[in-house]
Order: structure tokens, then C-alpha cells, then sequence
């Protein structure tokens, strides 16, 4: 086994295993059933970025005979040959886990979707009201004809194809109906049980659009274009070419057109001719196209039908003997703290660092990386605060960050109105390292004081999304974090740190160099535990299949893509990979290595990056080193845990993934939920 092709998987179809996960939890029964729905949700919104960006570059290659293969071997053609195959079948089995699942289970929870032709007299009397008072007034019919050209037809917009006849004229002609993004995809009826598709109330009323013409057939589509930002960062203002490309991006080309079943030849041969698109790039449903309008079903004010509610925790340790907020710059003189999201309260944590940062009189400065924060942030409140006080405040807000651009273009302006310090992170590299750092005068020294976390400044996600963030004022992090911010708000190139791991100049070599560490160790002694959202960098995949011939222990928990080959005779028998898919997203990344720290001492690392080229070599990343024995067996808890879920967690064998062994075992989440309230419950 020595061809690349036969070492790799191929990373787009990784991605798309990663969604058939997604998926599977739509149709466990397990799985409450409007959370069923809601991750139907999900997977139909991966898929639609999948084609926005992955598949959109990959045709742009195709176009331009690029030549040049991934690092599996396949030419970008070959790739999207692949992925057309494989996505049909997932959109098949999408359309019948919504038909032939999700509705029997939602029906027998009186929660309904109902077609046009069920509803009673008195329903249709209520939306015919809804459609004259909230759906006609925002339609416009675009005719296709000599004065009139083909419209253009906007990114992931649903719209309605309808063919319309003039007796008088005798002629027929096409016309396009948009359905408003602003309505919701399935508008619920009065009793508060029943949802119909917008798109068959529009249907049901095409006359009013249309009046004197017979409607002689209607259907719904939706197209998809290429949606990444294509940045010219040789000069200019960052933030103005930003705002120009999210302008230019609903104007990307048609990548993939999505059809309700039923489309006459000659509707389907008029949009892929207009679309300049293939019958490889369109994908027919038989059931609603768009299922992320489930969000709105997700909506409906059913707890039982949801996951029992969870308040994260705040840990004992960052309480007083009141239960006020502790004295956070009091306690980590002391001790690091390692919070660990949704488990424990972001706001009582991270966001109190920063407030207690912003009103404390002896503290000078705050430093903070924004790549994504919600869209009511107390802490980005804080980082105002404080410069209104007259502290010195600096905020790198990612305008790169995709899909959040528009929302961090926002913040830049408002920060930069109360007076804080914006910059935009560096020229041809997104900043998505999570760092703030804190500079408090004590008596005649300065402390910093820092977090670093897996995780964004985003209390919204932070209680969705699995994280770890650690809290220390150890003197060489806080060197590296106050160096990490002046190369990255000022001039010159990156110099070597004392404790941390930076991309992109030495976070790649820092890896390799503790990976190789461990093979030196005596044999069958060495041992590995990496856990994160993505595998992919070749060259880090070999030095694991270097590890595992050498006896080394490799244990790695990926969510989402993961190119290496686990388990394969003579290339990494001793690799494990296993993804935990359930009610939180695993966001996490965790380095541990058995004998990092000298034979038998693990050295742990957490932080922001991925194994993936676009971490370690296009981005500015950091990872830092979490020293506290205390602090290193929660790590050590978190992997023994996922090791053990067998309810949630897939496992990789070579290239096929395997489902959970049992439905009803021992589910991770579950677990560390417990345990985080368990360690409160004496408080």
C-alpha cells in the first residue's frame, strides 16, 4: 500500500459521510422527534455550504482544466462525478426520512404537515387571508419573453416555475414566482399543530398574479451559486472589499439546481440552458425542497418533544462564598481554570473575565480576537466599556470568516465608534485563533492575564457547541499571547514562543516534533490523543501512520472529515478514529501526548487549530499548553468518555464508517452533563 490514492480519503466525501451522521440522527428513534427535525435541518444547511463553496471551487477547477489532483489522486472532475452520485442518494434519502419518518412521528405527536388539497374550507379561508395580507403584496411574477429576459435567480431563493396560457393570444409562456425569504418556509395554521409549505399557497393563488391566464402547470425550485469570497488583498481597505464581495456573492454562477419532482422536460430544459447547468448538477425531491424551513417546525412550543432542558453550570471555583462571581484576577494568581462549554457557563466564565476586565481600575489594557460572536454580545459590551473608561482596547475582528462577514463588519464599526482599537488580522491569512488577554498593574509589575479557548467569543453557540477554554496567568503564555497580538496588530514576522504553538510558522513543526517524541519512547509506550473537527493535512496523517508502525498508540476523535485510514494491516493498525455525533456540536481540540513532558509525564494542548493545511499554514492559529495535573486529568476524562460512548459514536475502519453499537448506552454528552452537575450539586 504505497499509492497516495490507496493512503487517503478523499476529503469531499469524508465531508459527506459526515452528513449521512448528521442524517442518521434524523431517523433515530432515540432522538425526540422535533430534535429529529431540527437536525433534518442541519444536514439540509451542510449540504447547501457544501455546494456554495466545496462544490463551487471544485467546478471552477473543472472549467479551468486544472489538472492538478487531491491528494487522494482524483482530478477535481472526477471528484464531482462522485459527489453528484452520492448526493443524489442523499437527497433521496433525506426526501424519505422527511415523507416516510418524520411525519408519521410528528402526526402521532399532533404536530402535522398538511397539503393543499387536506385542508378543510375553513383552513383554506384562513390562508387565502394570510396570502392577501402577508404573501401577495412581496410576490413578483417575472415573465420570460422577447421584452422580458430570463431573471436572475438568487442564491438558495425558492421560487416557483409556473407556466402560464393566453387563450386570447394563444400563446404560453414561462414566469418565475419567487417565495420571500422573509416568510417562513411552513406556515403554521391556527390550531398550532399543523404546517403547510408556502410554496402550495402561493400555488394555490397564482390566478391573483396571473389574472386572465390559465395556470397550466406549476413547480418549485431553487438554485444554488457559488457563494466563497474571491478577495484581492494586495492593498485597499480590507473592510470595503469585504462589504463588496458579500454584495457580489448572491451574483456567484449556478452550481446546483434543486427540482420538485413531476418538472416537464421542457421547464427543466429552459433552467439548466438559462443556469448553464447539467443534469449532473440537478437534483430532484420528492418531498419539499429546502428542508432547513424545519427550523420553523423546530420552533413550535412543544419542551416534551425536545431535549430536556440544560442550564450550564458555573464550577465551584469561580463562585464566592456568597455566590457572587469570584474574583477572578484573585484566583488565577493561583491557579489556572479550565472551563469546559456547554457543560459550564460561558457568561459566568469567559464573558465575567472580560467584564471584571472592563471595570477593574487596574487593569490597562484588553486584548481580543473576534472571529464569530453572536449577535447580542455582553462581552463585545465590555470591550466598549472599557474603552468608553479610557482603557486601551483592541479588538481583531475577522472579516474573512465566512458567511459572518456582514454581521463582523457590523461590530468593527460599532467598536471602532466607542473608541476601541479594530484591526483586521494580517494579509492573506484569517486570524481564527481565540485569544483575549488582559494587562493588570500589581504594585510596580504588569500581569497578564489570558483565555484561550477551542471555541468563539459567541454565548449563543456556546451553548450548542462542545468547547474548552483555559484561564491562566502563567507568565511565557502570557509573553506569547502579548507577542501573538503585536505581530498580529503591527509589523514583522513571527518569532519563536516560549509556550505556546502558532500557525502559521511553527505550529506544523511544534506537532511533528511531538508526534516523533513519542515513537522515541520505548516501544508499544508511546501514545497519542488528538481530538478535533477535522482531519486532512497529508503530511500530518503520514507522520501518524509513521507513529502507529512504530508502536505507537493513536487515538483520535474527529467529528467531522477525516482523511486517514485507521486500522489497515501494515499502515496503522494502531489507529482508532471515532466521531461523536449527538445534541452538541464537538467543537473541541485536544492535543495529548503520553510522554510529552518526559516517560510517562503527558503533555496536553488545546486551542483553536485543526489538522487540516488551511490551519497550518494559511491561518494564524495557536494552541497552548495546559499544565496543571488537576487540569490535565479533565482532559484525560473527556477522551476516556468519548472512548466509552457507545450511543453516539461512530467508529472508522479503513474508509466505512460504523454506526453505534447501542442505541441506549453510554452517550458522552449525557455523561459530562451529568457529571457537571453533579459537581455543583453540594454547593
Amino acid at each position: 500500500m504505497t499509492d497516495v490514492d490507496s493512503r487517503l480519503i478523499n476529503r469531499e466525501l469524508s465531508w459527506l459521510e459526515f452528513n449521512k451522521r448528521v442524517l442518521a440522527l434524523a431517523r433515530d428513534l432515540e432522538t425526540p422527534v422535533l430534535e429529529r427535525a431540527k437536525f433534518l435541518a442541519i444536514f439540509s444547511q451542510n449540504l447547501d455550504e457544501f455546494f456554495q463553496v466545496r462544490v463551487a471551487g471544485l467546478r471552477e477547477q473543472a472549467e479551468a482544466s486544472v489538472r492538478s489532483t487531491s491528494a487522494d489522486g482524483l482530478s477535481p472532475t472526477e471528484q464531482l462525478d462522485l459527489i453528484a452520485d452520492e448526493v443524489a442518494r442523499l437527497t433521496r434519502e433525506a426526501d424519505e426520512v422527511f415523507l416516510d419518518e418524520l411525519i408519521p412521528a410528528l402526526d402521532a405527536e399532533h404536530v402535522g404537515f398538511a397539503s393543499w388539497n387536506q385542508l378543510t374550507p375553513e383552513d383554506r379561508r384562513h390562508l387565502r387571508t394570510f396570502f392577501d395580507d402577508r404573501i401577495f403584496p412581496v410576490l413578483t411574477p417575472l415573465a420570460v419573453d422577447p421584452a422580458h429576459p430570463f431573471p436572475y435567480i438568487s442564491d438558495l431563493s425558492l421560487s416557483l416555475a409556473v407556466i402560464v396560457v393566453d387563450e386570447a393570444e394563444d400563446v404560453r409562456r414561462f414566469a418565475r414566482v419567487k417565495v420571500p425569504p422573509i416568510l417562513p418556509r411552513f406556515v403554521l395554521l391556527p390550531d398550532g399543530e399543523r404546517f403547510v409549505p408556502i410554496e402550495q399557497i402561493i400555488a394555490a393563488h397564482l390566478s391573483e398574479l396571473f389574472p386572465g391566464m390559465i395556470i397550466e402547470d406549476h413547480v418549485a425550485f431553487r438554485v444554488t451559486r457559488d457563494a466563497d469570497l474571491d478577495l484581492e488583498e494586495g492593498g485597499g481597505d480590507l473592510l470595503e472589499a469585504v462589504e463588496l464581495e458579500v454584495r457580489r456573492r448572491r451574483f456567484g454562477s449556478a452550481v446546483r439546481l434543486e427540482v420538485e419532482a413531476g418538472m416537464s422536460d421542457e421547464v427543466l430544459d429552459l433552467l439548466q440552458r438559462e443556469l448553464d447547468l447539467e443534469d449532473g448538477d440537478t437534483y430532484v425531491h420528492i418531498g419539499p425542497i429546502d428542508l432547513s424551513g424545519l427550523w420553523t417546525v423546530y420552533g413550535v412550543d412543544r419542551r416534551d418533544l425536545k431535549y430536556p432542558g440544560y442550564s450550564p453550570v458555573t464550577q465551584k471555583r469561580l463562585l464566592g462564598l456568597d455566590g457572587e462571581p469570584v474574583d477572578l484576577f484573585g484566583l488565577l494568581k493561583d491557579r489556572d481554570v479550565l472551563v469546559h462549554h456547554p457543560y459550564e457557563s460561558f457568561t459566568t466564565s469567559v464573558e465575567e473575565f472580560v467584564r471584571q476586565a472592563a471595570v477593574d481600575s487596574r487593569v490597562l489594557s484588553i486584548k481580543q480576537t473576534l472571529y464569530r460572536t453572536a449577535d447580542d454580545s455582553d462581552l463585545v459590551d465590555s470591550l466598549i466599556r472599557a474603552a468608553e473608561s479610557g482603557k486601551q482596547v483592541v479588538a481583531l475582528v475577522e472579516l474573512k470568516a465566512r458567511f459572518d462577514e456582514q454581521n463582523n463588519i457590523e461590530w468593527a464599526r460599532r467598536l471602532e465608534r466607542a473608541g476601541v482599537h479594530v484591526v483586521y488580522g494580517l494579509v492573506g491569512l484569517k486570524t481564527h485563533c481565540k485569544i483575549s488577554l488582559v494587562a493588570r498593574t500589581e504594585g510596580s509589575v504588569v500581569r497578564r492575564y489570558c483565555h484561550i479557548g477551542t471555541g468563539n467569543y459567541n454565548a449563543d453557540t456556546a451553548k450548542l457547541y462542545e468547547d474548552v477554554g483555559l484561564l491562566t496567568s502563567a507568565g511565557d503564555i502570557g509573553r506569547d499571547a502579548g507577542q501573538l497580538f503585536n505581530y498580529l496588530t503591527g509589523f514583522g514576522r513571527q518569532i519563536p514562543f516560549e509556550a505556546m504553538l502558532v500557525a502559521p510558522d511553527q505550529l506544523r513543526g511544534g506537532l511533528v516534533d511531538l508526534i516523533r517524541n513519542e515513537r522515541e519512547v520505548e516501544h508499544g509506550q508511546g501514545s497519542i490523543s488528538f481530538k478535533m473537527n477535522s482531519l486532512v493535512d497529508p503530511a500530518m496523517i503520514e507522520e501518524l501512520y509513521a507513529a502507529s508502525a512504530d508502536g505507537v498508540r493513536v487515538d483520535l476523535v474527529v467529528r467531522g472529515i477525516c482523511c486517514l485510514r485507521p486500522g489497515v494491516p501494515g499502515l496503522s493498525e494502531n489507529i482508532t478514529v471515532r466521531s461523536i455525533v449527538g445534541r452538541f456540536l464537538e467543537h473541541s481540540r485536544i492535543y495529548r501526548f503520553g510522554n510529552g513532558r518526559g516517560p510517562g509525564a503527558p503533555a496536553y494542548f488545546i486551542g483553536s487549530a485543526d489538522l487540516m493545511q488551511r490551519n497550518l499554514d494559511r491561518r494564524v492559529e495557536s494552541l497552548a499548553p495546559v499544565r496543571d495535573p488537576e487540569l490535565g486529568a479533565r482532559l484525560d476524562h473527556i477522551f476516556d468518555v468519548s472512548a466509552a460512548d457507545d450511543a453516539r459514536a461512530w467508529t472508522l475502519h479503513d474508509e466505512m464508517w460504523s454506526p453505534p453499537l447501542n442505541a441506549s448506552g453510554v452517550e458522552a454528552h449525557a455523561v459530562l452533563q451529568a457529571g457537571a452537575l453533579e459537581s455543583v450539586a453540594d454547593r
